[in-house]
């Protein structure tokens, strides 16, 4: 897949999910990934999306007055939790390309209390547009695997121009376990849906080690990923579509041919009914696609020296 046709599709389906009515999914996933019930209680109801895939505030170890920066910021949801780790002497500042994302994000901080130490700025995470030496922390959950493969190590370059001097990175990201196969790693749904650019611990480790980054920790949560497909039936409206589409378009591409008949193991509402049926963890190893298989969830940790 070619630069354009990846950012454009990355920008269509995330402008879609921003522009989505929200459900209690998001909850679901949030706390499957570490956020505590007060944490999601602290927020906007709209700052959660369910597009977590960790939670990179656990291991960020913010203190009052910090600067942190969270790279694709998304609809707030880590940014406005960072900005009450802070505190008001320190200002929490979200980066996102999307410009519907974006706008999402500026509603929830109108209806939340921290509203003095937030910034939301467009832009790219290749190219940030921060001066050298901004940030004490810089964050990102479940992004930097969108970034298409040959410009992912300038992110990491990125992060490292905006850190202060003992400045550190804290990332929840998805990272393949497994070599991922040609029809996985050329399907644009897999991709937009976090799975298919996943990079590898050696790439990772690599990419920071080439920005000047120490102390590197990366290490698997093992965290069940089939969350994003055993969820559905708390799904309604668009939000249910885009988790169905996600959950057939993968079962299609993972598909081997003695296991054709698993396609009936969806657990989508059927074109004329709006029923739902409850999905099992075992209902995606059936059918056909257990993620957890291929990829993971990591916590990854570093510090400029």
């Amino acid at each position: 897949m070619d630069l354009e046709t990846i950012y454009q599709s990355v920008q269509s389906r995330y402008g879609s999910i921003a522009r989505a009515k929200n459900s209690q999914y998001s909850n679901t996933v949030a706390r499957a990934f570490g956020y505590s019930q007060e944490e999601l209680d602290s927020v906007p109801k709209d700052a959660k999306l369910g597009l977590s895939c960790g939670n990179p505030l656990a291991i960020a170890s913010l203190r009052p007055g910090e600067t942190v920066v969270d790279l694709g910021s998304g609809a707030g949801f880590d940014v406005l939790l960072a900005a009450k780790q802070i505190g008001k002497s320190g200002c929490a500042i979200g980066i996102d390309m999307n410009k519907d994302m974006l706008s999402l994000a500026r509603r929830n901080l109108a209806k939340s209390l921290e509203t003095n130490n937030v910034i939301f700025k467009e832009g790219n995470i290749t190219s940030i547009p921060l001066e050298d030496e901004t940030a004490n922390c810089v964050i990102s959950n479940c992004v930097i695997n969108l970034v298409p493969e040959t410009e992912k190590a300038s992110v990491f370059v990125e992060i490292s121009r905006i850190l202060k001097p003992g400045g550190r990175v804290a990332i929840s990201d998805i990272l393949a376990k497994n070599t991922l196969p040609t029809s996985i790693k050329e399907d644009i749904t897999m991709y937009t849906g976090c799975i298919a650019g996943a990079g590898t611990i050696e790439e990772y480790t690599r990419y920071l080690k080439e920005a000047g980054f120490l102390d590197i920790v990366i290490v698997d949560t093992k965290s069940d990923l089939n969350i994003y497909i055993n969820s559905t039936d708390l799904l309604d409206g668009s939000a249910a579509t885009r988790c169905c589409t996600k959950q057939t378009e993968a079962v299609d591409t993972l598909l081997t041919p003695e296991s054709e008949s698993a396609k009936s193991a969806s657990c989508c509402p059927t074109p004329d009914t709006k029923e739902k049926k409850t999905c099992q963890s075992k209902s995606a190893k059936s059918g056909g696609i257990d993620l957890n298989d291929w990829v993971g969830s990591f916590k990854i940790f570093a510090v400029k020296p």
